[in-house]
């Protein structure tokens, strides 16, 4: 066949075109016919796709709308009329993650996005009542379960619990295995004092007042200088350089001249003359040696040799050999290292409670690891207006040389944690200290032995000679604590394994610990590690937490402890306030235990006897504060009968503690202490003139409930004072 017939297959084409268009272009029109073709290929792919995605979406929308209208059944749920049916509301859902989120139908968790699980069920889904054993994550991932097995978040087995929701409604108990499995450990409260670090930076500079500057006496020539360099240290008297003075010269021949008498007889004859003219040397720059030697020695030289006044360091040198001074010019610096300042920069608020003597503790950059210490010897009365800083000299001795002026320190210094206008530091107790040299510290008076001046009492700087009783505080670990806003709370463990959520005022917070100013008593064992997660399973159990802690207790358990201290009794105007003031308190609870909020006439008269009374110079400083917490508590008087009740046991609580301080001459003669365990949050404390016990907390519900915890009269310690 030949190359120009045609194919069977291809009849209208022949051999020879159809292969010349496979390899090269294939015509115009064949290429624009593809390409619409593969274009409506797209299209058809694209729009089935759409299709799809919609039905999808359309079918998911119409399975929710089916759900909420009941067409059919949610997951879990059997049908229509069996016996398990749950109602809506009978059930609380909430967020594995997140327990804080809880709603009475199942749904997402707004924050993570997880599905909410069921927390509890109320009694008419269970209406038997029985407890049955539970199961609980180790990290408390999850809900408690009925059912054993690994848990779905962290995979940890699952532990058996028994009761572990505690049944009052504000605690959870923890078995022995899941608390070694959660990592849960305790700590004991303590009562103490407790001081907080104020740290800083500063350097390290010179004492400026052990630095001397050599300066020529009489004009002449550098000969020689035997400290040639900076650094060099130098003896007190050595000889630093050696001048050539015409001027001294004949300064010493007049000298000589007195000494010999002659052509004094000329002038009538006068020791007047000699002592003229030795002053002369000496205000030239000779010592009392020179004159000395230039007596014995009977002959003048013109060249004088500069002497060092001070032990210490050459630290400037601006003169070299051969240069020409005149009188005044400074040829030497010299500085005495044994002592140096460490400055300070210090906020007010932070200056403000330190006091001239206090100890301080610094790390230099060049030795790390190693502490030195020194006293505070002046405070600058100003702030720079700059910076708003106080600028805080502290001397530190330096005998081994280690602090260089012109280092870096980080400074500490401990002060007590609770405020005050007195310190008290064993260390300066009782003892007499230098006004200008603070480590001069000395057991009995004299003088100091740097300055001569007298030693003062340390009393008189702000320092106490025995330890304060108002720096005795609770305090518990800074961990054990969980703050959010205004609220704080801790888990106590009133029972091993019981934690009983606690509400708390926290005071000063140091490094490591937190004071608790109500709340807490020394002795009782706080959650320290583990607490998130015990608060984590209050909020499942449906219990007061962080989150909610309206009905978790604010006080221990048992009357409030009162402080064994000698008790003050006021007198004069003093007196008077405080005694009407308690006048005004023992009308607010008769008040309340008759079911009536009190008089709003009542509580400004004690408002008003506590603000005069806070003001007065012989209130202790000890009760001051104690004052100022019942002026506080009286924010609360003029709500609702309950309001008043809860603000009455904070206001009781001051007032107790500033009776255990302080009196006035009607309150020491009858004052009773009493206490009702049936208040709810531990219990509620409160004072009466006499022992029939009215109880304002109940009223009429329960108007003798309580006991006398002690009787507050100090009768015989006023008589003595009358005496």
């Amino acid at each position: 066949m030949s190359e120009s017939q045609t194919d069977p297959e291809h009849p209208q084409e022949p051999r020879d075109k159809r292969s010349s268009s496979r390899e090269g272009n294939p015509p115009a029109t064949k290429t624009l016919s593809d390409r619409l073709a593969r274009f409506k290929w797209l299209g058809r792919t694209v729009t089935h796709a759409s299709v799809i995605l919609l039905v999808f979406i359309g079918g998911i929308a119409l399975i929710g709308v089916a759900q909420r209208l009941d067409w059919i059944q949610r997951s879990g749920e059997v049908a229509s009329g069996g016996a398990s049916h749950v109602h809506e509301g009978e059930t609380i859902y909430t967020c594995p993650m997140h327990p804080q989120i809880r709603q009475n139908e199942p749904g997402d968790c707004p924050i993570c996005g997880m599905k909410l699980v069921p927390t509890s069920t109320s009694a008419k889904a269970n209406p038997t009542g029985a407890t049955d054993d539970r199961y609980l994550c180790p990290m408390m991932c999850t809900p408690p379960s009925s059912e054993p097995g690994r848990c779905p978040v962290c995979a940890m087995e699952l532990v058996k619990s028994t009761g572990g929701g505690g049944g009052d409604g504000v605690s959870v108990t923890i078995e022995p295995v899941a608390r070694r499995l959660i990592g849960i450990q305790t700590a004991k409260a303590k009562q103490g004092p407790v001081t907080q670090t104020i740290r800083t930076i500063g350097s390290i500079s010179y004492d400026e007042s052990k630095l001397a500057t050599i300066s020529a006496y009489v004009g002449g020539r550098i000969e020689k200088l035997y400290a040639n360099y900076v650094g060099v240290p130098v003896e007190k008297d050595d000889d630093l350089a050696l001048i050539y003075s015409p001027d001294l010269y004949s300064a010493q021949v007049e000298f000589l001249t007195a000494q010999s008498g002659g052509g004094l007889k000329r002038l009538g004859g006068s020791s007047d003359f000699q002592k003229l003219a030795k002053q002369k040397l000496i205000e030239l720059g000779f010592t009392d040696d020179q004159v000395a030697n230039l007596r014995s020695r009977g002959k003048a030289e013109s060249r004088m040799r500069l002497r060092s006044p001070i032990k210490g360091t050459v630290i400037d040198k601006f003169a070299v050999e051969g240069d020409y001074l005149k009188t005044g010019d400074e040829v030497y610096r010299i500085a005495d290292l044994s002592t140096v300042w460490l400055m300070l920069d210090l906020y007010p608020d932070d200056a403000s409670r330190i006091r001239f003597g206090q100890q301080v503790k610094a790390e230099v950059s060049s030795t790390p690891g190693r502490v030195h210490t020194g006293r505070v010897a002046f405070i600058d009365p100003t702030v720079n207006e700059k910076t708003r800083t106080v600028r805080v000299r502290v001397e530190m001795l330096n005998t081994d040389g280690k602090l260089r002026p012109g280092d870096y320190a980080t400074a500490r210094i401990e002060v007590p944690a609770i405020r005050q206008d007195i310190l008290y530091d064993p260390s300066l107790a009782g003892k007499y200290i230098s006004p200008m040299h603070p480590q001069i510290i000395r057991n009995q008076p004299g003088e100091c032995p740097i300055c001569g001046m007298d030693l003062i009492p340390t009393s008189q700087l702000g320092f106490a000679d025995a330890p304060l009783p108002q720096q005795n505080v609770v305090t518990v670990p800074r961990d054990t604590v969980l703050m959010t806003g205004d609220t704080s709370v801790v888990y106590v463990e009133t029972e091993p394994g019981r934690f009983e959520i606690r509400r708390v005022s926290v005071g000063p917070m140091t490094d490591d610990r937190a004071v608790i100013i109500e709340g807490i008593t020394a002795g009782e064992t706080i959650a320290t590690h583990g607490n998130f997660l015990i608060d984590s399973q209050m909020q499942l159990a449906g219990n007061p937490s962080l989150m909610d802690p309206r009905k978790a207790s604010s006080y221990p358990p048992g009357p409030l402890e009162l402080s064994d201290i000698l008790t003050t009794v006021l007198s004069g105007q003093s007196g008077e306030l405080f005694d009407n003031a308690y006048a005004a308190y023992f009308e607010i609870q008769k008040t309340l235990a008759s079911d009536r909020a009190p008089d709003a006439s009542v509580v400004g008269v004690l408002r008003d006897s506590l603000t005069q009374l806070s003001s007065q110079p012989d209130l202790p400083k000890r009760a001051f504060s104690h004052v100022q917490r019942a002026q506080q508590s009286l924010e609360r008087m003029n709500n609702s009968l309950e309001r008043t009740r809860e603000g009455f046991r904070v206001l009781s609580h001051a007032l107790l503690r500033t009776a255990a301080i302080v009196r006035g001459p009607q309150t020491a003669d009858k004052l009773y202490h009493m206490f009702c365990p049936m208040v709810p949050g531990g219990g509620g404390d409160w004072m009466q003139r006499d022992s029939e016990l009215i109880n304002p907390y109940w009223g009429s519900e329960m108007l003798s409930c309580g006991e006398v915890v002690d009787d507050m009269s100090i009768a015989p310690l006023l008589e003595s004072q009358r005496k």
